[in-house]
């Protein structure tokens, strides 16, 4: 199975996937748990692009370009051979991500990340928790964190209200493999009702 976490900047999803992919490997379950961008060597290399320097250091048109070439390094050499291996592969982001971040509040770009995934990625995951959180909660969070990754978060917080609002829309557009979970709970509880979902799909 090929499980995503997307949600905005500062919801928890990194560490929501980190405890489902702990909590699937005390269940005797194989796990490779992954990142976007990244998750490759030739997709981290990548990642330092596009999550590094100023907010217009590239155009919406250029990143659509270098997170598809990422992750279809990403999709080569890392979660196929998993998948095909039958391990369960747990990413944190993935196409989503692009659909909204340089699909929607960047542009009206959507048609042309659909019809480059298409081309070349061709692959949606299995279930996909989008974590839900209010957007300053989740703003103040990814800038406290204050490392050099922070290009997005820079761009303020009229884009995480926008990329809410997408997420949320795309939890209606995908209903069979989109779960909304909330994140502003405690971490414990959170991954509880994401491990009883995953569970639930998995058996």
């Amino acid at each position: 199975m090929f499980i995503t976490f997307e949600g905005i900047d500062g919801s928890g999803k990194s560490t929501q996937a980190r405890l489902l992919a702990e909590a699937l490997r005390a269940r005797r379950r194989e796990v490779v748990l992954t990142r976007e961008p990244g998750g490759s060597p030739g997709a981290e290399e990548i990642r330092r692009l596009v999550l590094e320097g100023a907010p217009d250091r590239w155009s919406p048109q250029t990143e659509i370009l270098l997170f598809t070439a990422a992750r279809r390094d990403h999709l080569e050499r890392t979660i196929a051979p998993a998948l095909d291996a039958g391990r369960i592969v747990v990413s944190d982001r993935f196409a989503d991500s692009t659909r909204l971040y340089q699909g929607i509040t960047r542009g009206d770009l959507r048609a042309q990340v659909d019809a480059l995934h298409a081309l070349m990625i061709g692959r949606e995951p299995d279930l996909t928790f989008i974590i839900d959180i209010d957007p300053a909660v989740g703003l103040a969070r990814a800038l406290a964190r204050r490392g050099s990754e922070e290009r997005f978060e820079d761009m303020g917080a009229g884009m995480q209200h926008t990329l809410r609002a997408g997420f949320l829309a795309l939890a209606d557009e995908f209903p069979a493999r989109c779960v909304m979970i909330d994140g502003g709970r405690a971490p414990d509880a959170v991954a509880a009702d994401v491990l009883a979902v995953a569970q639930g799909r998995l058996t």
